[in-house]
């Protein structure tokens, strides 16, 4: 099923880029005050300036700045950037002492921090007093359902109301038995049987259960399934009665433990950001220096052998089952079976297609998709549609995939897993790949597939035809 691609966090993008800014800002000031009474710096000072912005980018990191909803607390804003300033500090001591730079102005630097401190204290509280009352930013919010009107599904109701202004928007509960007092009965939106509908008719984002796991666990495994078919986001808080499941993993809602099935690194808006900068950097590396010198050699070769277009493009499905364009530059004669997938001697591949899929250079046109958002330059490979209709109700997990945006190449590709895929265990192996790659992704896992994409392509793929 189709659902709309659902927005970074804003919010937090918002606190992150912001607070970089104005540690920029404060530099330059205490450069002006202190060095020169010029803004434009100098080199030797230039280069503390790209340090200062990286250690304030590990420091945002360690201090899990995507946790926005701390941001409510008055007490935990003065704490954060402390422990912040802390952190960089530590890294430009560390940059000084490493490569003995010891001519920087000691008083320079303390009118660095002094004046970035009064800014991002200023700005925090004063992003928060927005917020707070004006809402969402008029940001598309979080659809959620409650499943159980017990202690816990009324704490984390209390939760969603205390918080809505991130983007929680508190849809309903849903339960069998409904004995506690304290829920409003114009809030239940009926019993389990009705949730399904529900949550595919009003386009539900998140699923929250609550009820005692111990006694529900073929339950969850339905509801797991389901969620996870219609790429809605299936989380479990506790009564503290569990279940062991060596996947579960916590996450705090303040004290309230919720708990989600996988890992999901890019599930944290700061890891999709970085991932993002990253696709727009390298897609735009390969567009403006790689891809002028080898279109005008491909095209004419595809087009000396065969009629056609030069570009192909299909209809995909990406990131939460949104379908896309996908181009590729086209390596079969025109034909009538573009859902078909290519095989072993395939008479409809051209020599010049053979080579470019050997070489994976077909795949080039991809980083306009990159560009573009539909794509990633590290993820899943998109199936085709008649794949997704046929594999997600063969294969366990296969739709997991889609929970995050499709990439030129994958985990799955570099270990051996690409190409034709007539036996069903060969797709089992491949999603299984794509599934580690979401719950293991870091942006050094991405640079060392690229790395091994690039060697494979040298040393050449028995399965790329």
């Amino acid at each position: 099923m189709e659902k709309k691609f659902q927005s970074v966090n804003l919010p937090v993008f918002v606190i992150a880029l912001s607070e970089l800014i104005l540690l920029n800002i404060a530099f330059r000031l205490a450069y002006y005050k202190q060095i020169s009474h010029h803004l434009v710096i100098s080199d030797y000072y230039f280069t503390l300036l790209g340090v200062f912005n990286l250690a304030w980018v590990v420091a945002a990191f360690v201090n899990k700045i995507d946790k926005i909803e701390r941001f409510a607390d008055d007490g935990y804003i003065i704490f954060n950037l402390v422990k912040s300033f802390f952190i960089h500090a530590f890294f430009i001591l560390a940059y000084i002492v490493s490569f003995q730079v010891f001519d920087y102005s000691r008083l320079f630097l303390m009118y660095t921090y002094g004046i970035a401190a009064i800014l991002t204290i200023a700005f925090r509280f004063t992003f928060l007093y927005i917020i707070k009352n004006f809402g969402n930013l008029g940001l598309k919010s979080k659809k959620v359902v409650i499943i159980g009107t017990g202690d816990s599904g009324l704490a984390l109701h209390n939760y969603f109301n205390t918080y809505k202004y991130f983007g929680y928007r508190f849809m309903g509960f849903f339960d069998n038995d409904i004995s506690n007092p304290n829920i409003d009965e114009n809030q239940v939106q009926g019993d389990l049987n009705k949730l399904k509908n529900y949550c595919t008719t009003e386009g539900i984002d998140e699923v929250y259960f609550t009820l005692p796991l111990h006694e529900n666990k073929l339950l969850i495994q339905e509801l797991h399934k389901f969620t996870d078919d219609e790429c809605i986001y299936f989380k479990m808080v506790p009564e503290f009665k569990l279940v062991g499941h060596k996947e579960l993993n916590f996450i705090f809602y303040d004290s309230i433990p919720v708990m989600t099935i996988r890992k999901d690194p890019l599930g944290y808006t700061f890891n999709k950001i970085i991932k993002r900068v990253f696709d727009i950097v390298f897609s735009f590396f390969v567009i403006s220096c790689i891809f002028p010198f080898i279109f005008p050699i491909i095209a004419i070769a595809i087009k000396l052998e065969s009629k056609g277009p030069i570009f192909f493009k299909q209809l995909r499905p990406g990131k939460r089952n949104q379908l896309f364009e996908c181009f590729k530059f086209r390596t079969m004669r025109v034909n009538k079976n573009t859902e078909l997938q290519a095989t072993k001697n395939d008479s409809r591949i051209t020599k010049t297609g053979a080579f470019l899929r050997k070489t994976s250079l077909d795949e080039l046109p991809q980083f306009f998709n990159v560009l573009m958002g539909d794509m990633s330059v590290v993820g899943p490979r998109p199936n085709m549609v008649n794949q997704l209709k046929t594999y997600s109700k063969l294969i366990d997990k296969y739709t997991v995939r889609h929970f995050v945006t499709p990439g030129i190449t994958g985990y799955a590709q570099v270990n051996g897993f690409r190409g034709e895929t007539q036996e069903l265990e060969l797709m089992e192996k491949r999603v299984e790949y794509d599934v580690k790659y979401i719950e293991n992704w870091s942006l050094l896992l991405d640079v060392k597939i690229i790395f091994q994409t690039v060697f494979n392509i040298f040393k050449g793929e028995e399965n790329a035809y």
